[in-house]
């Protein structure tokens, strides 16, 4: 590990004054200053500006960025209201790294391409325009959707994908001020640019996640992964469906693994909505979510799992009705 300075930050202000790379947790940025995929010259802590707290928020929820994720997980509102969000915290890693990480951090780890980690090896992620050794390598954890001639990575989070599904919003604070952005929105397709993981500025910060409404209905995660424990998803479902007189009044979708951010399936949950669920139904909407879908050899086993995983998943959430 290369040298550094560290400083303490008392106010989130005093963080994004300080030109420093931001740390928490550090559950990633640690291993990523090990490997020296990340070299910053000054890490600023953040551990003691608040944010740590989950609030009611109108009738949503406002959790805090320095929130553990074993509390978020934890949290009665959370568990009775939103409670895709607790299982997806609790499908990822392990207890010790849910103790330590943070709501903010867990929103800003990086991909787990194992050339990325490899700083011998091309990668457009780490810098930009020296190639992707993906393309044509080891692909048996990479995207299927939503990639580039760039890059082929995925974002491998749990948690971001409930938010997504959940329609979740992140608050953030730079030196232009404070904004919101779509949990939808927060990460990025590769494209030309695939050294831009998430749509922060330069010298913002994630203040909060604040959740809408509880959309009700019935929510499930499914992490389809090589081992039980501590494993990085291969394709994972979040889904949250409500239904009414036998047909699925709301319907809300979003895939983990297979893409560079959650990949949230807004026109397949536009056909299922209103719909009396069937396989066939089902299928069909798959069909929707994997239009353009393309396998890189080692990972054309996700293109059917993610079909299967999706079908298996609403025909749990409808299965009162099927």
């Amino acid at each position: 590990m290369r040298p550094f300075t560290y400083t303490r930050a008392a106010t989130p202000a005093e963080a994004i004054g300080s030109a420093a790379r931001i740390i928490a947790g550090g559950t990633n940025l640690l291993d990523l200053m090990k490997h020296q995929v990340e070299t910053p010259d000054r890490l600023c802590d953040v551990n003691h500006v608040g944010l740590d707290r989950v609030e009611r928020d109108g009738d949503g929820l406002r959790i805090g960025a320095l929130v553990r994720n074993s509390d978020l997980a934890a949290d009665d509102a959370v568990r009775t209201d939103w409670p895709l969000l607790s299982r997806a915290i609790l499908a990822g890693a392990s207890g010790q790294i849910r103790n330590r990480a943070t709501t903010g951090g867990n929103l800003m780890q990086r991909t787990r391409c194992y050339y990325f980690y490899d700083i011998d090896a091309p990668c457009n992620k780490r810098e930009p325009g020296s190639g992707c050794a993906a393309i044509g390598g080891r692909t048996r954890l990479h995207a299927i959707l939503g990639a580039s001639d760039q890059c082929i990575a995925t974002y491998p989070g749990d948690m971001a994908v409930a938010l997504s599904a959940l329609d979740a919003t992140v608050e953030v604070e730079g030196p232009e001020g404070r904004r919101e952005i779509a949990a939808t929105a927060f990460h990025r397709l590769p494209g030309t640019t695939p050294e831009r993981d998430t749509e922060l500025r330069p010298g913002e910060m994630i203040l909060s996640v604040r959740l809408p409404a509880p959309l009700g209905g019935r929510q499930i995660y499914r992490k389809v992964r090589d081992r039980r424990s501590y494993a990085f998803a291969l394709v994972s479902v979040a889904a949250a469906v409500g239904m009414k007189d036998g047909r699925m009044e709301t319907v809300r979708l979003a895939f983990g693994s297979v893409a560079a951010k959650p990949w949230r399936a807004i026109e397949a949950e536009a056909m299922l909505a209103g719909q009396a669920p069937s396989a066939d139904l089902f299928d069909r909407a798959a069909d929707v979510v994997l239009a353009g879908a393309q396998g890189y050899g080692d990972n054309d086993f996700k293109i059917p799992l993610l079909r299967r995983t999706m079908r298996a998943v609403l025909a749990e959430a409808t299965q009162e009705t099927m």
